[in-house]
């Protein structure tokens, strides 16, 4: 009987211990001055190199970040593929749908300019994105995907987490890596229709696995036990986005901050999959 028990054990411990490994090449990126002062001030709630060591991260990896927003990501990802022969593809908005919004080319027009420098950056690939957009990739090409803090957007969309989570799929290696980071909700339970921005680890396990991924690796990086999950704007109360009013209604100047500033950023799942075969 011992030995299936030691086993499970084993097993257990592999799931949530990371190991980290030096990277000077990954140092460095973060410590550029091509990162925004804006950018660098989250990493002491963000954890780049544990985070990015803990999904595994190397030199000449092709890496699809998913709806990089403001680009935390892109600033140390883009010059770390730069310096190791490495590619770098990011998703933006796609070009190819007849309904696309003059703001969302603009958005993806900006973010473009933003990091179209190439001695910094080296040469960004932009993938297109969208609920009717084509693959990430090549298919089989890629060592890791990364999705951070996107899956609760993409769950209120009615088919989109599947077709995202099926490209990713598709564009990875075997044994590639599929890399989360979302708002953790556990231990409470999920609002209805994920309204506060938090979801469960059960939620976003399964949703991955019915992919066809399998949970290789579970982490507390970007754990923050202060964060009680019950914030009058949802996960939005909070640092970066800092919401004071309804969504919609403009900023409310009388709105108390402070003890949400002192929560800091969410407490996140971070979670990396594996694809099998």
């Amino acid at each position: 009987m011992l030995r299936p028990l030691l086993a499970a054990a084993v097993a257990a411990a592999a799931i949530s211990a990371p190991a980290y490994a030096a990277d000077a090449q990954l140092q460095a990126a973060v410590n550029g001055s091509q990162r925004g002062e804006a950018h660098k001030a989250r990493d002491a709630a963000r954890h780049p190199v544990e985070t990015l060591t803990f999904w595994g991260l190397k030199p000449k990896q092709t890496v699809i970040e998913l709806q990089p927003g403001s680009g935390y990501w892109t600033e140390i990802l883009a010059p770390y593929a730069k310096a190791t022969g490495g590619t770098y593809i990011a998703t933006a908005a796609d070009l190819n749908n007849p309904n696309l919004s003059e703001a969302a080319k603009t958005g993806r027009a900006n973010f473009e300019k933003k990091y179209a420098d190439e001695a910094k950056y080296g040469k960004i690939t932009y993938a297109n994105f969208g609920p009717s957009s084509g693959p990430l990739a090549a298919p089989g090409s890629a060592d890791l995907v990364i999705t951070a803090r996107n899956i609760h957007n993409w769950v209120t969309q009615p088919g989109l987490l599947e077709k995202v989570l099926k490209d990713a799929h598709a564009a990875l290696k075997p044994g590639g890596v599929l890399a989360v980071e979302e708002h953790r909700k556990d231990p409470k339970p999920e609002a209805a229709n994920w309204s506060d921005g938090y979801m469960s680890e059960k939620t976003v396990i399964a949703a991955a696995e019915k992919a066809g991924f399998k949970l290789q690796a579970k982490s507390e990086i970007n754990a923050n036990p202060k964060d009680a999950k019950d914030h009058p704007f949802g996960v939005w109360t909070l640092p970066p986005t800092r919401q004071s009013a309804a969504r919609g209604q403009p900023a409310d100047p009388s709105f108390d901050r402070t003890k949400y500033d002192a929560i800091g950023e969410s407490d996140r799942m971070t979670l990396r999959f594996v694809k099998v075969g």
